[in-house]
């Protein structure tokens, strides 16, 4: 009788001491709630409920190897405890014990299939050991189990975003939000979503309003920092990261953002250093490669040489996205060393993959270019003569990409009288304007001053006492009749080069969200024809002072004498600045920045010369009448 006493007597001093303790815990008075598990677990060190609190705290310390042992004492008394199968997956996960944490986190929803939180950190875990879809699964049973649980949101939008899914990944970043407004993580993580909509402008406030919360939240200075620098506000995205970097000295991200600004404001020395520093945080990265070997020429013997075909020997481990990379990296690597088989056997695989990841509507994009040959007319032109807005400050640079247009913009952005504004949208947003679509002839007086009016204001914000503004966007070469009538003074200079250089130029870089038509052969030498078809029409029917014809080749082999064409074509008196265009000072936003920062070279004529051999499709396509 005694001794069922003395046991009701422990039990409810267990109780209490636990009850005591567990108050204390939710207060956060962690210390005075150890001292009272320890005291129930002395009363019974069976107790698992007091050993998998006091693992809890030991948890919230980071302590992990002692909150593991109790978690694991706790599962000796009781093998069905689902949360401490899920607190000892949490103390794994914190110790790099990846592995070990799955089989908990796998038998807590075993135990109990509807444990949300246990759904949410195997997901978590999953997506850390690259299984991105299986976590995807994980994070909707935590969901199904729980709809208001915002982090589960939170975690599948940022899986959804390693899938490339973005809108869905966005509404689940709302949804985080709308369960809790202060997240900081979920406003860096639909910022970031956004920006790679090219939504730049609306990321912008999810940033702010994460740093307002967490003012030293360095990823979102970092994320806002590449929005800013996506919107061409190179000063701005500068400070962001470096504020990045005030806070977290060794991210890896911000030191990467940092060495392409610096790269576009030409400060290249600076950049390149910043980039080093990105690749040595972040060795297999292979996106900072891609950038560090934008800004330099390797040659044999470069550290970086090592650390980049290290990485591709372990391509397997690598994700899609990273493989891309890599492969356009290695493609300019080998070019430089004079490794012409291994760069363009790297820039095939790159393409290949790249090609896999775009939408590219082949037939559309053809019968584009041909419906506006059919429209524009000499008699449409001659019908809409006159009706635009007069201004002679607009001067469009166009033709293919990697045809010289950087260079002709730097040219003229060295005369003191020009702003070169690099490749804007502009001019399509403003046709986008006009109901129906807008490049087609016909359009009245009215029509035409609007889209100029909606143009021209666009134009000058950014140097409004200008005499010229040069936008440097190649693909206006579809819309050169419609530029003509909606801006009849305004220049236009088509540069071109060499058509098997050029489109070997293209396949050796890996665009943004452009230039869809260039990863793969044949297409890009179908696109090619149909441009110049379509410039040979531009020939027939504009006037033939509107448009200056530039071919690089005749450029960088008599420079000076071609450079006083173009500063003429615009009506200005030449500068001789514009001979010295490498040392002028201003963001060049292109694959070309560190070109263009150089004296004239001609190295790059006759670049397919060594691959000729293996170009059967573009030739093909090149030829094909």
């Amino acid at each position: 009788m005694f001794g069922a006493f003395d046991r009701l007597r422990r039990a409810r001093e267990r109780r209490g001491l636990f009850r005591a303790a567990h108050t204390l815990h939710r207060q956060g008075r962690l210390v005075e709630a150890e001292r009272l598990y320890r005291g129930a677990l002395g009363v019974d060190p069976r107790d698992a409920r007091s050993r998998y609190s006091l693992g809890l705290i030991h948890l919230r310390r980071g302590e992990w190897d002692d909150a593991l042992a109790a978690f694991r004492r706790a599962l000796e008394q009781d093998p069905d405890f689902a949360e401490a199968h899920n607190a000892a997956g949490l103390a794994l996960r914190g110790a790099d014990r990846r592995p070990e944490a799955l089989a908990h986190f796998r038998q807590a929803v075993a135990i109990r299939p509807g444990f949300s939180e246990a759904h949410n950190n195997l997901g978590a875990t999953l997506q850390g050991l690259g299984d991105t879809e299986a976590a995807v699964e994980h994070y909707r049973k935590a969901l199904a189990a729980n709809p208001g649980y915002a982090e589960a949101h939170n975690n599948l939008g940022a899986a959804l975003r390693v899938l490339e899914r973005c809108e869905e990944a966005v509404e689940h970043f709302r949804k985080a939000l709308a369960v809790n407004p202060d997240y900081a993580e979920a406003h860096c993580n639909l910022g970031a979503a956004l920006g790679i909509l090219d939504r730049h402008q609306q990321a912008l406030p999810h940033f702010q309003r994460a740093l307002a919360i967490r003012p030293g939240f360095a990823e979102a200075h970092c994320n806002l920092g590449a929005s800013l620098q996506q919107l061409r506000q190179h000063d701005a995205a500068l400070a962001a990261f470096e504020r990045a970097l005030a806070i977290k000295p060794d991210l890896a991200e911000a030191h990467h953002g940092r060495g392409t600004t610096l790269r576009t404001l030409g400060r290249l020395a600076e950049g390149r250093r910043a980039l080093e520093r990105a690749v040595a945080l972040a060795p297999r990265k292979s996106q900072f490669y891609g950038s560090l070997a934008e800004s330099k020429r390797f040659t044999d013997g470069d550290p970086h040489l090592a650390m980049i075909e290290a990485l591709a020997h372990d391509i397997g481990a690598l994700s899609e996205e990273d493989r891309m990379h890599l492969d356009f990296a290695l493609g300019k690597v080998y070019a430089d060393l004079g490794r012409h088989e291994q760069s363009f056997s790297r820039l095939l695989e790159g393409n290949a993959l790249k090609r896999k990841r775009v939408v590219y509507d082949e037939a559309a994009a053809m019968a584009q270019l041909e419906l506006t040959r059919e429209l524009f007319t000499s008699e449409a032109m001659r019908k809409g003569s006159g009706l635009g807005d007069p201004s002679s400050v607009p001067v469009f640079i166009i033709g293919m990409p990697r045809s010289g247009t950087s260079l002709v913009e730097q040219i003229l952005a060295s005369h003191p009288q020009v702003h070169g504004a690099g490749e804007l949208s502009d001019f399509e947003a403003a046709l986008a304007s006009l109901r129906g679509p807008g490049a087609r002839p016909g359009l009245g007086r009215e029509e035409l001053r609007r889209v100029s009016g909606l143009y021209l204001e666009r134009l000058s914000a950014a140097a409004p006492a200008a005499a010229r503004i040069t936008d440097k966007m190649p693909a206006n070469f579809r819309y050169a009749g419609l530029i003509h009538l909606a801006l009849p003074n305004a220049r236009i200079i088509h540069t071109r080069r060499d058509p098997v250089d050029t489109c070997l130029s293209c396949f050796s870089i890996l665009f943004g969200r452009s230039q869809l038509f260039t990863y793969d052969l044949a297409e890009l030498g179908r696109y090619y024809r149909g441009y110049a078809g379509l410039m040979e029409h531009w020939r027939q029917v504009l006037p033939p002072e509107v448009m200056l014809e530039v071919r690089y080749e005749e450029l960088v082999a008599d420079f000076a004498t071609q450079a006083r064409r173009i500063v003429a074509h615009c009506g200005l008196d030449w500068d001789e600045s514009c001979l010295d265009f490498h040392n002028t000072r201003r963001p060049v936003w292109t694959a070309s920045a560190v070109q263009v920062r150089q004296p004239i070279y001609r190295s790059s004529v006759g670049r397919a010369a060594p691959h000729r051999h293996r170009l059967g499709p573009l030739l093909d396509a090149l030829a094909t009448p």
